[in-house]
């Protein structure tokens, strides 16, 4: 097979499991191997983040050139809301993003909309100086997985243009089911997470996307599907012959934490 000259220039995809807002400022072996991560990969000019935290009806894009940090949750300590991470915005790409899905898709630009913590507590990690721009693309969770598949598709040119995109959720997250004091795997969510595996090295992006059809343990992996969804926008972008690879491939009680790099050679250490 021909080597594919732009893969030396492409940049990779990720999708992180962000768990816990407090792993942005607590030193957990999650947040080692984002810090570890970010000096790791290829620098981007940009980086688009899907985020399982901005549910929209369509596709919505952050159009702010300077978004500010968005706390959307609550029942934290202080220091949590204190964080800013202002990395700049990028409405050009934002505009790029609009042009890239169509007018059949007819994205949107907010352009007052700030980064959540989807977005950041994986991001400040990666790159504290916050000084590579982010746009933020939400989510519309009504629609089926397919639908986000040929979407994000729509996307794969801004590999070859310097952008890395970030999808950032979760593929076991029942938080309902959670037990703060004790979080052993529970036993649906250690096996759903092993099936997801294993049908993301077979390729099968079919059958990912149609996660209902995944049985009992996916439907209580993903009572909603918000975070699940951002999965399936990093794999829609992988290309053939890309390296794939997890790290914090962990199960917290009802939540997992498990992350991929793709395209982007080796395994991430801390």
């Amino acid at each position: 097979m021909t080597a594919d000259p732009a893969a030396t220039s492409r940049m990779p995809v990720l999708f992180i499991g962000h768990g816990s807002p407090m792993n942005a400022i607590e030193d957990t072996p999650w947040s080692r191997q984002w810090k570890a991560l970010g000096p790791a990969l290829p620098r981007p000019r940009a980086i688009l983040c899907v985020s399982a935290h901005w549910e929209t009806p369509g596709p919505w894009l952050t159009g702010n050139a300077a978004p500010p940090t968005i706390h959307d949750f609550g029942g934290f300590p202080q220091a949590l809301f204190d964080v800013r991470w202002p990395a700049p915005g990028d409405p050009a790409l934002a505009q790029r993003v609009v042009d890239l899905l169509g007018t059949d898709i007819a994205a949107r630009i907010d352009p007052d909309r700030g980064l959540d913590h989807g977005v950041w507590s994986v991001l400040m990690p990666m790159y504290p100086a916050a000084d590579v721009p982010v746009v933020q693309l939400g989510i519309d969770s009504r629609r089926p997985g397919a639908w986000h598949v040929a979407l994000a598709r729509r996307l794969a040119p801004l590999r070859e243009e310097g952008v890395m995109v970030v999808a950032s959720g979760d593929i076991v997250h029942n938080l309902r089911r959670f037990d703060w004091r004790d979080p052993t795997p529970l036993p649906w969510a250690l096996r759903f997470r092993d099936r997801v595996n294993a049908l993301i090295l077979d390729g099968d992006l079919d059958a990912l996307a149609d996660w209902p059809a995944l049985g009992e343990d996916a439907a209580l992996a993903i009572p909603t599907p918000e975070h699940y969804i951002p999965l399936l926008y990093a794999l829609a972008l992988a290309r053939q012959g890309d390296a794939l690879s997890f790290f914090n491939d962990d199960v917290q009680g009802s939540l997992s934490m498990t992350s991929l790099v793709i395209g982007h050679p080796g395994t991430v250490r801390a």
